[in-house]
């Protein structure tokens, strides 16, 4: 994992990424000062490592001479593109504009001297400064794509009517020929106060785009048959769940990735870290799912199946609880109350999955990271409704008033509740945890409260039982401090 990190713990911002020669190339925004546009490089898409910083604001008077916001680095004919939000001190950066910067090798920019740059708002369909009731204006977050041998941006905009906090929409920059036409929203869906980050992709024939949502600080999604056609939702159009933020879309080797910073607790002002990429497909209904990255199994290092590992303790010595091994398959159970079924990590980075069924209507979950004492996290599956929840839950020695610790840090909901047994893959390594239930990826997030010796099960008045049940040990992650060295 990657912070970008020095005197503060939370310096890294919105983010684009690259893959070129086999190398992942990771630019991002530097909180709070947005002086510059740093740069990362990395063989595996995971560990990164520092290099020479891309691009720095201007000189006092010119127009990006106060802030550098949103990029979007991608790879034209023989050179990249470095399409990037500037702010100006002259209007103390109330105006957000776009401008370009050019790279032979990803390392070296030069910003673009066209006349056309920089790109501002401009009030036909977007707020400028004579149509904005708030007095700064979002015409950001560039994000570059071509359709039918055009050359369009996205922009993370606002329209010039509507409720003053439901204003936020995609905006469309055609550049054609270097000249600029501003045209309508590509999406307008009059809910939000603005869609940051946008971006959009094509993947099995329909049209989706993304964006960040500041209000409950998740990624969403909407989707289209056509490019410039209506946009939808679905049900749940949530692409990301709590804490994940600024996301954008990677082509990988013939892997679409998507990567974003992550922050907990709805907290901005707090450390920050990249996370590993997550894969993205779609069902069969075309909503969109995410998918372990392809990498993760190329890193293990060995695999414990299930006749291998460990004997499972009970932590809480429940006296109406039972625990047994028949014929290769764990059964768990607790009649009244809570019973924690754990056995001691092989390692502190690794990948837990197995098959898990439940009989009965009581409750059940995973936990890993915990102590002897039941202090850890708890993740909740509720099979009768589709809910997935991670928490921490412990005991609070800060405090002997409210003497525990109980914060609920991310849900999210599967397919297929109303079956009785789900495939789970729990992925630990550092302090990245990712859950997925039947092979989609429901909870993906950092935290950094518990770090204990003991993954398994918790139930109270339910019964489960474990199939087919493998650890696979992972190396520790690599400290993105250790070592200046580029990849070769």
């Amino acid at each position: 994992m990657y912070s970008g990190s020095g005197f503060s713990d939370w310096e890294i911002g919105d983010i684009t990424v690259i893959v070129h020669n086999g190398i992942y190339h990771l630019f991002h925004l530097i909180i709070p000062n947005h002086d510059y546009i740093a740069h990362a490089v990395s063989r595996d898409g995971i560990s990164w490592k520092r290099v020479k910083n891309a691009l720095f604001v201007g000189n006092p008077g010119e127009w990006d001479d106060d802030m550098l916001w949103t990029m979007h680095v991608c790879h034209v004919n023989d050179r990249f593109e470095m399409y990037y939000t500037g702010l100006q001190r002259r209007d103390r950066g109330g105006v957000s504009r776009i401008g370009l910067a050019f790279s032979e090798n990803l390392l070296d920019w030069e910003k673009s001297k066209k006349a056309i740059f920089p790109i501002e708002p401009k009030g036909v369909f977007y707020e400028d400064l004579s149509h904005s009731p708030r007095k700064w204006i979002s015409f950001r977050d560039p994000f570059r794509v071509e359709y039918e041998d055009e050359i369009y941006l996205l922009i993370c905009a606002r329209t010039i009517s509507g409720p003053v906090s439901r204003r936020g929409c995609v905006g469309l920059v055609k550049i054609t020929n270097d000249i600029v036409e501003r045209m309508p929203p590509l999406l307008y869906p009059m809910v939000y106060d603005d869609i940051e980050c946008p971006c959009i992709f094509q993947l099995k024939n329909r049209f989706y785009i993304i964006g960040s949502i500041r209000e409950d600080i998740k990624v969403r999604y909407w989707h289209s048959n056509d490019f410039f056609g209506e946009y939808h939702s679905f049900d749940l159009d949530i692409l990301l769940p709590q804490g994940n933020y600024a996301a954008r879309i990677s082509e990988d080797d013939g892997h679409l990735l998507i990567y974003n910073f992550f922050y907990p607790y709805g907290k901005i002002n707090t450390f920050r870290v990249l996370p590993p990429p997550k894969e993205v497909d779609t069902d069969e209904d075309g909503k969109l799912i995410l998918k372990s990255y392809y990498r993760w199994d190329e890193m293990v290092i060995k695999t414990i199946e299930q006749n291998e590992s460990a004997s499972f303790k009970q932590l809480f010595s429940n006296p109406t609880a039972f625990c047994n091994n028949n014929s290769g398959q764990w059964i768990f159970g607790s009649g009244s109350g809570y019973e924690l079924f754990c056995f001691k990590k092989p390692s502190n980075s690794y990948i837990w999955e197995g098959q898990l069924a439940i009989e009965g209507l009581g409750k059940l979950g995973l936990l890993c990271e915990m102590d002897e004492e039941g202090n850890g996290y708890f993740i909740s599956l509720d099979f009768s409704h589709g809910l997935v929840e991670f928490r921490t839950w412990g005991f609070n020695p800060q405090n002997n008033k409210e003497n525990f610790i109980f914060e609920s840090i991310q849900s999210g909901f599967f397919n297929g509740y109303e079956k009785d047994s789900i495939h789970f893959r729990l992925i630990h390594y550092g302090h990245y945890f990712e859950l997925s239930v039947n092979e989609t990826i429901i909870l993906t997030l950092m935290d950094y409260t518990y770090n204990g010796e003991y993954v398994g099960f918790y139930s109270a008045s339910s019964i489960i039982s474990l199939q087919h049940s493998l650890m696979k040990i992972l190396p520790d992650p690599e400290d993105e401090y250790a070592s200046n060295k580029e990849p070769e």
